[in-house]
């Protein structure tokens, strides 16, 4: 049995590897933390969909949710997740992509909270990253 004070790192091959010194996530107690994930085939680790944010918004969330699932958990136990863009004109897309693909995964019908930030990322070639907190049993 997890002592709610052990904090074990979440790893899977189905999302891409840490590209620096971080986990793909940590669990802690109930709560699992996703780090930022972003628009990369994890079979490959080429970053995709160049210039084309509605697609990175669809890769980047399936990366999050191979995190979320390795972590043993799924949108139903978000409570909120992060979205960094690098400019507001892709705010509309972003939004359109990121509500149909939440919204097929949240069975509960209850969204998490989401905040967005517009930023500039790691890499030039995204245009999106996205973490998650999400809340276990």
């Amino acid at each position: 049995m997890t002592d709610a004070t052990d904090r074990t790192a979440v790893s899977t091959p189905d999302a891409p590897a840490p590209a620096h010194t971080f986990s793909q996530g940590v669990r802690k107690g109930g709560l699992l933390q996703v780090s930022g994930q972003g628009p990369v085939d994890p079979a490959t680790d080429e970053y995709l969909h160049p210039g084309d944010v509605r697609a990175q918004t669809v890769r980047t969330l399936s990366n999050v949710e191979a995190v979320l699932r390795a972590g043993g958990a799924t949108f139903d136990d978000v409570l909120v997740l992060r979205v960094y863009l690098t400019t507001r004109d892709d705010f509309a897309a972003m939004n359109e992509a990121y509500g149909e693909f939440v919204t097929a995964r949240c069975a509960s019908g209850v969204l998490p909270a989401r905040t967005t930030v517009f930023t500039g990322l790691p890499r030039e070639e995204m245009l999106v990253e996205i973490d998650a907190l999400a809340a276990l049993g």
